[in-house]
């Protein structure tokens, strides 16, 4: 379709939040905490210095002021930490705020959408669906709709059938999410462009073909790392890029999932978009899908025990010949809806008598209130969980010591936060034990060593550190740890990756690893989309 005379006018909005089924009720209370950002909010968030969004939206919007003149129709962006169903109101409001702000913006030449792809409501088990289905339903078939989302996507029939092209992250740790938005931004100038930049590959009446395949695979996080060499899925990413030079590729999307959402529209996905060759999209889906199929075995967490995990904790601290060690507790991770604030691995590693240990960052605003009308150097009594009857919120009591109080707000210096704004809400660093434990108000994982490093915490310098989190910190804590000086914990929580643990009603089954599965036969869907000549 023609473009506006003064540049193409942009829709530009997203819903992003990963929706653990056994988490509590994310409320708007959660998304304004974190980014709710629309209108002229959204550019100037986008092109700021340090912007508080994901850095997809800020990508693309780079990658559009380089190419030429455009025209940005803000309509809203909609973040918040990882947590349960979000509150089906609040969703529908979100619903009507994108319709009426698409429809205030048009005519529009392209739209890009900006999602993590794993949301549940708590009446509706394909949220994201809904959101692409109104955006085209909205624009018409006539405009390029382009998406990204997370690689932990639960991806429906629905959102790939609604959009042109649908681009996932490639790395876990994500530290890719700014090349992905870019990636949004050259597709859908080619879109609009209708495919000049396939002309030399495609021939006249071209179109894009899109395969999709879902795998009957429901891995748990720990599974699903992307650096060479860990496992079927590093793998299939591996595979999948080693395609992209190919002038018939437009982009190839393996998409892990995200086992808690517990939806029907579970399953790693692969999506393979190309110009104008539905049979190579085909056969590269299944190409990529089968290798990991046969590895499945590969799916199932190998963990440490939480005793096993203490004892090592306690012998670093004795033997400074030791290696350092960074425990994850990866069944509390705010990145997946955990709610940051079990007690087992700090209680363990007190009752051990762990020494040159730093902790965090846990979650607790009741106690950092508390924390934060003491004076430095004062002890008192820490009540932990005082407030919160979530599951696994056990309330615990220690001595503590006050050393030191924060704002809590930074800029993210390495891996998934780096040069983004961060804010924990007033927190505290606390000494219990010997051990310092970093306590803040605002849920959040920890995977930024600024998190230890603004209370003035030596990484370097401990023999123990504990995060919780499960996997994004190992993209800015590298400079600490190797790989074999990282172990995840078998702890109680609500991102535990021994499946067992939680009942799910929802999951397709039978999926890997929770059900034993001895063939399956990849059923790969073929679409054509857009004409691209």
């Amino acid at each position: 379709m023609p473009l506006s005379p003064s540049g193409p006018r942009i829709g530009i909005l997203g819903f992003a939040i990963e929706s653990n089924r056994f988490a509590p009720v994310s409320t708007r209370e959660d998304f304004e905490a974190r980014a709710y950002l629309s209108g002229d909010a959204l550019m100037t968030d986008a092109r700021s210095a340090a912007p508080a969004m994901t850095p997809e939206i800020p990508a693309f919007v780079r990658d559009m002021d380089a190419a030429g003149a455009w025209i940005p129709m803000p309509i809203l962006f909609a973040n918040a930490e990882s947590g349960g169903p979000v509150d089906h109101g609040f969703f529908t409001d979100t619903l009507n705020a994108f319709e009426a702000g698409l429809r205030a913006a048009l005519p529009l030449d392209a739209v890009y959408i900006c999602e993590h792809g794993a949301a549940i409501t708590t009446a509706c088990d394909d949220p994201d669906g809904a959101v692409f289905a109104l955006v085209r339903r909205t624009v018409g078939d006539g405009v390029p709709v382009v998406a990204t989302v997370d690689l932990h996507a639960n991806v429906s029939d629905l959102m790939v059938d609604s959009v042109d092209t649908l681009i996932s992250y490639r790395r876990n740790p994500h530290v890719d999410m700014a090349e992905r938005g870019a990636d949004a931004a050259r597709v859908l100038r080619e879109l609009m462009a209708g495919g000049e930049v396939a002309v030399a590959h495609v021939r006249a009446g071209g179109e894009v073909a899109v395969a999709h395949v879902r795998m009957p695979v429901c891995a748990p996080p720990t599974q699903l790392l992307t650096a060479p060499g860990t496992g079927p899925y590093a793998d299939m990413i591996e595979a999948a890029e080693a395609w992209l030079d190919d002038p018939r590729i437009i982009n190839i999307s393996a998409v892990a999932g995200f086992v808690y959402g517990d939806t029907p529209k579970n399953g790693m996905t692969v999506i393979v978009s190309t110009r104008n060759d539905a049979a190579l999209a085909k056969q590269i889906a299944q190409d990529l899908a089968l290798p990991a199929w046969h590895a499945r075995s590969a799916f199932s967490p190998a963990l440490t025990s939480l005793a096993h995990a203490v004892e090592m904790a306690r012998d670093a601290g004795a033997n400074p010949r030791l290696p350092a060690l960074c425990l994850a507790d990866v069944a509390d991770n705010p990145g997946g809806g955990g709610r940051g604030n079990t007690p087992y691995l700090l209680q363990a590693l007190l009752a051990a008598g762990a020494k040159h240990v730093i902790m965090g960052v846990i979650t607790d605003a009741a106690l950092c209130a508390e924390a934060h009308q003491l004076p430095i150097g004062a002890s008192f009594t820490a009540r932990f969980n005082r407030d919160d009857a979530t599951l696994y919120s056990e309330a615990f009591e220690a001595q503590a010591t006050v050393v030191k109080h924060h704002a809590g707000q930074g800029v993210g210096r390495r891996g998934q936060l780096a040069g983004c704004r961060f804010d924990l809400g007033p927190s505290v660093l606390l000494d219990i034990g010997g051990i310092s434990v970093v306590v803040i108000t605002n849920r959040h994982q920890c995977h930024e060593p600024m998190f230890f490093e603004m209370f003035g915490l030596d990484i370097a310098a401990a023999r123990t550190v504990v995060v919780k989190s499960r996997g994004h910190f190992r993209a800015a804590f590298d400079e600490f740890f190797k790989p074999a000086q990282i172990y995840s914990v078998d702890a109680p929580g609500l991102t535990s990756p021994v499946l067992s643990r939680f009942d799910f009603r929802r999951l397709p089954r039978p999926v890997v690893p929770m059900d034993d599965m001895a063939t399956w036969s990849p059923n790969v869907r073929v679409l054509a989309k857009r004409k691209l000549l």
